[in-house]
């Protein structure tokens, strides 16, 4: 059985390393003679305000062959609703083209709606040139100052002109515009003739090979947006800075006078009533309830955490580039299967230090704990990508390989960690003895409760992280490129920080008003 899952997890490896590669275009060295093909890959169509949603490039009736010939695509190109298939231009190297015919077309009705639509919704188009992406427009549209859209005209673009750098024998740079001049009027429905149309020029360029992705990621690297992600890690710092002094008061001024009155008078403490935290020493360290869904939150918490920090590390070493195709969603895959086995370990391993008997059931509890709510929502949205027809729908095919990869490597590799940590005779040490029965809890008044100290619990990690996620936001549901992974580390960094501080804070003031069932409120809090 041991063998199966290392060989498995060897072969995904191999395969996540090839996915990395597989970025590259058919030249994999990105290297071309005159006159050679350079791949030229239509990838989606969608509209700009919302990139999320995401069609394929022929699902609008440009002018398509007889038969689509589609890429080959690895598991994270995918994931990340890239569909590539030949475009119908002609991009060889260093060859010009001065209004080439793609081809000539009449569009219906049918048609002529269709593009309207795209063309009123904003719609623009993706492309992959040697692995350079570029976008362009549809259509536009002219208001011409009235309010009314009835009145408004509807232009397609039928000229595309591709602007192409190089250096030597390699491809630098790709821009796309269109010619203003060569619209299709598409007010009316009725069926029009369409000459569709490309050029191209190239321009010799010294900028180098290495550093043709630059441009990609120069906007995360203006000054401005440096000035205001640094503005941010200073926040984090002061309010990492003011919860160390605030727990720092507590334990100097509160905790060390109780020690100090216990070790001068230990007898006349035993005489004394006790109160507040000293008064539950008997019952803190009492079992909590749903110990094996405890447990397992505990285990699937631990391997979401190693999961982050190992694509820390990649991002680090520089992996994500941008537009590194899917190489993000392969990695979170590939990752997440094989340390699959430190969330059985860890909710094993506490499971039965909790005394907890049935390490089978906690064991598939762990699996399904993250897994199961994330293939609900994977099947609600995909459901709903499917009815629409949009890239965001995974193919068949798709599915098969994550469900091989979670039967194969994830689901073994998890029952070897939940066997190590049942075999790791790892004990509970309470240092002090439980009571038999629980002490009564006294009536607690509403900002001591779950529901408020969870939001106080949030509030501080979220005030000192909210400007990265709104860049981080802005580059999952946006436009916007996120490429500064080592503020991100630093920032997140913090976050521990300040949840580790925020979390020994608001226990000891639980502890403090005498409410000994801490052990979910702790994990909630983390």
């Amino acid at each position: 059985m041991a063998a199966s899952p290392a060989a498995a997890a060897a072969l995904l490896i191999l395969f996540a390393l090839g996915a990395a590669g597989g970025v590259a275009a058919d030249g994999s060295d990105h290297r071309y003679k005159m006159y050679e093909p350079v791949p030229l890959y239509a990838n989606k169509v969608g509209p700009f305000h919302n990139p999320s949603e995401t069609y394929r490039y022929f699902d609008l009736p440009f002018c398509s062959p007889e038969k689509v010939k589609e890429k080959s695509e690895a598991l994270g190109e995918v994931l990340n609703g890239d569909r590539l298939v030949d475009a119908p231009y002609k991009l060889d190297f260093r060859s010009e083209v001065e209004s080439k015919a793609v081809c000539s077309k009449k569009l219906t009705k049918e048609d002529v709606v269709k593009f309207r639509n795209a063309v009123a919704k904003d719609y623009y188009f993706q492309m992959y040139y040697d692995d350079l992406p570029l976008w362009g427009f549809i259509g536009k549209v002219e208001k011409g100052g009235k309010a009314d859209p009835s009145e408004w005209k509807y232009y397609l673009y039928r000229h595309i002109i591709f602007d192409i750098l190089y250096n030597n024998d390699r491809v630098i740079e790709i821009n796309v515009h269109t010619d203003q001049s060569a619209l299709v009027d598409l007010t009316e429905d009725k069926e029009t003739n369409v000459d569709f149309l490309y050029s191209v020029k190239w321009k010799e360029t010294p900028t180098p090979f290495e550093k043709r992705m630059e441009k990609y990621s120069s906007s995360s690297n203006m000054p401005h947006h440096l000035e205001v992600h640094w503005f941010s890690i200073i926040n984090s710092c002061v309010t990492v800075l003011l919860l160390t002094g605030f727990l720092a008061t507590i334990l100097m001024r509160v905790l060390k006078n109780d020690f100090v009155k216990y070790a001068h008078d230990e007898e006349a403490a035993d005489d004394q009533e006790e109160s507040g935290w000293k008064y539950i020493h008997g019952d803190v360290f009492r079992f909590p309830k749903n110990k094996s869904l405890f447990s397992a939150a505990l285990g699937t918490g631990t391997q979401l955490f190693a999961l982050t920090t190992f694509i820390f590390l990649l991002a680090l070493v520089g992996v994500f580039y941008p537009y590194n195709r899917g190489a993000l969603f392969t990695a979170l895959v590939v990752i997440y299967a094989l340390t699959s086995g430190i969330a059985g370990y860890v909710a094993t391993s506490f499971y039965s230090q909790l005394e907890g008997t049935n390490w089978v059931r906690n064991l598939l509890l762990t699996g399904c704990l993250f897994c199961g709510p994330l293939l609900l929502t994977f099947c609600f949205l995909n459901t709903v990508a499917i009815a629409y027809s949009a890239t965001a729908a995974l193919p068949f095919g798709t599915i098969c390989v994550i469900v091989l990869i979670w039967t194969l490597v994830t689901f073994p590799l998890l029952v070897l960690g939940g066997i190590a940590g049942k075999n790791s005779k790892s004990e509970f040490q309470a240092p002090c003895r439980t009571t038999k029965y629980p002490r009564e809890i006294p009536p607690l008044p509403w900002y001591r409760r779950t529901i408020p100290q969870m939001a106080m619990a949030g509030f501080l990690p979220f005030s000192a992280i909210y400007i990265e996620l709104y860049y981080i936001f802005a580059s999952v549901w946006g436009h916007r490129i996120y490429t500064i992974y080592s503020i991100l580390f630093i920032v997140f960094i913090i976050l521990l920080i300040v949840t580790a501080f925020i979390t020994v804070a608001l226990t000891y003031f639980q502890l403090a008003a005498e409410d000994h069932e801490w052990w979910w409120r702790y994990a909630v809090f983390l």
